[in-house]
């Protein structure tokens, strides 16, 4: 992307927007693992943040996030131009699918703060009471689950380092950051893919109730077997990423 002036800046509040909104989905997941399932009933993440900071903090997440999927978008069209053919190609899928995870965030925060809900429960609903919903309501939770993969794979591999610049940090800062994306991207992977799965469920079961936002999953996890451990500890992973897009911000690539 052009050097365009103040973008970079712009561009790190946006992932601190991010990194602000996994933190809070942390604490909403270990508020559902403890029981207080009536705070995951009334708001999701992002409710909570307007109940608490109002529509502007809700704008100012809408706006940073918005920034940098366009950023990714212009990065998946055109850019990752240093990188060898083959691995720009990777490079450039890998910035589409951080395209649709900074979208979400964007949309989700930009709906609830014009007075909407931001749920995902409603658009399968509809899209289940169309002809062929069903195929596609399992098609996108399949999506999802691809999606959660590759994000699962990002972290294990370590694939994000190639988007970091430690120039400057010491080596301890650069391994500790390093050990919080690799946990932090494994547990996105598991929160996306219980999603899709839900999805997936819900156009089987031809359920929507059972498809959502990561709202329901929590609550979905939450009455398994051994639940309350497992979402407690997909919420300390949450949190964990949340604090790695802090360390992101300061030292992504822009």
């Amino acid at each position: 992307m052009p050097d365009i002036r103040g973008f970079t800046l712009f561009a790190r509040i946006g992932l601190v927007c991010y990194a602000f909104v996994h933190l809070v989905v942390a604490w909403l997941a270990a508020q559902v693992a403890l029981g207080d399932n009536e705070k995951a009933d009334k708001a999701g993440a992002l409710q909570i943040v307007a109940t608490g900071g109002g529509a502007w903090l809700l704008w100012l997440i809408a706006a940073g996030t918005g920034l940098l999927a366009l950023w990714q978008l212009t990065e998946a069209i055109a850019g990752h131009r240093h990188a060898a053919p083959r691995r720009r190609w990777v490079r450039r899928a890998t910035s589409g699918v951080e395209v649709v995870l900074y979208a979400l965030v964007a949309y989700s925060a930009g709906k609830i703060a014009t007075g909407g809900s931001g749920k995902a429960g409603s658009i399968v609903a509809t899209a289940l009471a169309q002809s062929g919903g069903a195929a596609a309501v399992i098609t996108a939770g399949g999506a999802v689950i691809a999606v959660a993969a590759f994000l699962g794979y990002r972290g294990i591999a370590k694939k994000f380092v190639h988007d970091l610049d430690f120039g400057g940090a010491s080596p301890a800062l650069r391994r500790s950051t390093i050990r919080l994306g690799q946990v932090g991207w494994c547990a996105m992977a598991l929160a996306y893919g219980t999603v899709g799965a839900m999805f997936v469920v819900a156009a089987v079961e031809y359920d929507p109730a059972k498809a959502g936002g990561l709202d329901p999953a929590l609550k979905t996890l939450a009455v398994q077997p051994y639940g309350q451990a497992m979402l407690l500890a997909l919420a300390a992973g949450i949190a964990v990423f949340g604090v790695f897009a802090l360390f992101e911000s300061r030292y992504r690539k822009i």
